[in-house]
């Protein structure tokens, strides 16, 4: 059953976030400054008014591409390579083992030596991007707090800082992460800063699996929440205009 349920929800998302990025409209809703992660950032000139907070370096983009085409395979690749997503559909799609002490299907075994597995070894340079797109969101939840130099706070504010939160969790979480603040130390008793962030790093690591399927679900539920909103099918409350 489990990998059944772990194939259900990641060929779930996988269909829900392809049909949305390639539809082109409600992916910002200009009241609240709300814009989807599936779109952050948006750098084309076909993106709507208000919508391009870096600003718009690429120009138009005919109508079949997508606008969040700059972030997008970042964070779809650091997902695909990750070590937690690796197991999990590796075990759910490929049944390579369907479970530990379980014999696979497959007659021969190759690890990830060879094409096209090799490059889940890039998993540590998506990290490295990934953690500047987790930057950039932040930067989206913050902004839409603001309109006109004065502050503003909705529902939708909650929905992006609960997504961005489990964002951060699962981006900060990561092996590469932990890798990257506590690795290649003989002594930590000679880096006490970094022995500090390694074992925050850690504790979050054991939950790496919950941030990650979490991280999906706020995901697609912030997405649904703003296209909603800006497709005009429900009115956002406010709570300070």
């Amino acid at each position: 059953m489990q990998p059944l349920i772990i194939a259900a929800i990641l060929g779930f998302f996988v269909v829900y976030s392809t049909i949305r990025i390639f539809m082109n409209k409600w992916y910002f809703v200009p009241e609240g400054g709300y814009l989807t992660p599936l779109y952050s950032p948006c750098l084309s000139d076909s993106c709507v008014e208000g919508s391009s907070h870096f600003g718009t370096p690429f120009g138009e983009f005919p109508r079949w591409l997508p606008l969040g085409l700059a972030a997008f395979p970042i964070v779809a690749g650091f997902r695909v390579t990750c070590y937690y997503y690796r197991k999990a559909y590796y075990r759910s799609f490929w049944m390579s083992p369907p479970a530990c002490a379980v014999a696979e299907p497959h007659k021969k075994y190759t690890g990830e030596t060879r094409f096209p597995l090799i490059f889940q070894n890039s998993h540590r340079y998506f990290f490295y991007l990934a953690a500047v797109v987790l930057a950039i969101n932040l930067y989206d939840a913050v902004h839409a707090h603001i309109e006109d130099g004065q502050f503003q706070a909705g529902l939708g504010n909650v929905v992006i800082w609960i997504n961005w939160l489990m964002l951060a969790g699962y981006t900060l979480s990561c092996h590469a992460c932990r890798h990257v603040v506590g690795g290649r130390l003989k002594h930590f008793s000679k880096h006490p800063v970094r022995y500090r962030f390694w074992t925050f790093v850690s504790k979050l690591n054991a939950r790496h699996g919950f941030y990650a399927m979490t991280s999906l679900v706020t995901v697609i539920a912030t997405d649904a929440y703003i296209m909603a909103t800006s497709a005009g099918w429900f009115d956002d409350p406010r709570f300070i205009n």
